[in-house]
């Protein structure tokens, strides 16, 4: 019976306190990987194993999420939040490095990208958002708000149901038939754990879900001059613009199965496999 690689945590020091990050693999290239919002880098550890039978694989908590101190900024930009992880990334001695990221993630791994070419080899965005003028407006109003603890404890609550209807819903806040997602709960444990990673950041959590809403992916993406693969899972429901800003500059763009499927893991491996080499 094959052993599971051992995930190890850790923190490096920044000039705006600590990030935390998880790492497994020893050996080969690195591959360093930015989270969705919201939660933490402790929902890419099935995919980190995954990874790590070829690649040495950093997964870092962004600023104000997880583990991971906040900036000293109210309304950080994902710039802010990119060059926030690059200063942890250039602590941590790491060279020649691929960059995946998942949502606001993949914003975030196009702005180390742009910031850093002498350091990124290749890019990996899974999920980019584009966002109509509307939607930006309605999702800063409703979609992230503080989870600030109370005596009754209903912001527990609020957190749970916050989590659980994004599985559902999309947006989440929007509980009718029309954004009723094409999609189930996870299991109890998966849920559990993405409730305990937002609720360490409560009150900070928010400040890189903004960030993504107010970022311009099609702005952005032409300045990468890096090598893009776009991924995207069939259920997800960024899938049509993750095409439309994989068309913008022509890159590699694939579809992976439902995240359901238990071939989705596996296809997203591949895919970067194939990709990064």
């Amino acid at each position: 019976m094959t052993t599971a690689p051992t995930i190890k945590r850790r923190f490096v020091d920044t000039s705006f306190g600590q990030v935390h990050y998880r790492t497994v693999g020893e050996d080969g290239p690195v591959l360093v990987m930015h989270h969705a919002s919201p939660g933490s880098a402790k929902q890419l550890e099935a995919l980190m194993r995954l990874l790590a039978a070829r690649y040495r694989v950093v997964a870092l908590d962004t600023p104000g999420n997880g583990d991971s101190s906040p900036l000293p900024l109210e309304t950080p930009t994902i710039t802010d939040l990119a060059l926030g992880l690059l200063e942890a990334i250039r602590a941590l001695g790491l060279r020649d490095i691929s960059v995946y990221g998942s949502h606001t993630g993949a914003d975030v791994a196009l702005e180390v990208a742009i910031a850093a070419p002498d350091l990124v080899r290749k890019v990996i965005v899974d999920g980019v958002a584009v966002f109509t003028p509307g939607q930006r407006d309605d999702y800063l109003e409703n979609y992230a708000l503080p989870f600030t603890p109370d005596l009754d404890g209903a912001y527990l609550m609020r957190c749970f149901m916050f989590c659980r209807d994004q599985y559902l819903f999309f947006p989440w806040f929007k509980r009718d038939r029309a954004h009723r997602r094409d999609n189930g709960l996870g299991t109890p444990q998966a849920l559990r754990d993405w409730v305990v990673e937002v609720l360490k950041t409560g009150e900070t959590y928010f400040r890189p879900y903004r960030a993504a809403f107010a970022y311009e992916p099609l702005q952005r993406i032409g300045l990468v001059s890096q090598p893009i693969l776009a991924l995207s899972s069939v259920e997800d429901p960024l899938l049509d613009t993750t095409r439309q800003a994989a068309a913008q500059v022509d890159a590699l763009f694939r579809t992976l199965p439902g995240f359901r499927d238990p071939e989705f893991g596996p296809a997203l491996r591949d895919e970067v496999f194939s990709f990064v080499g």
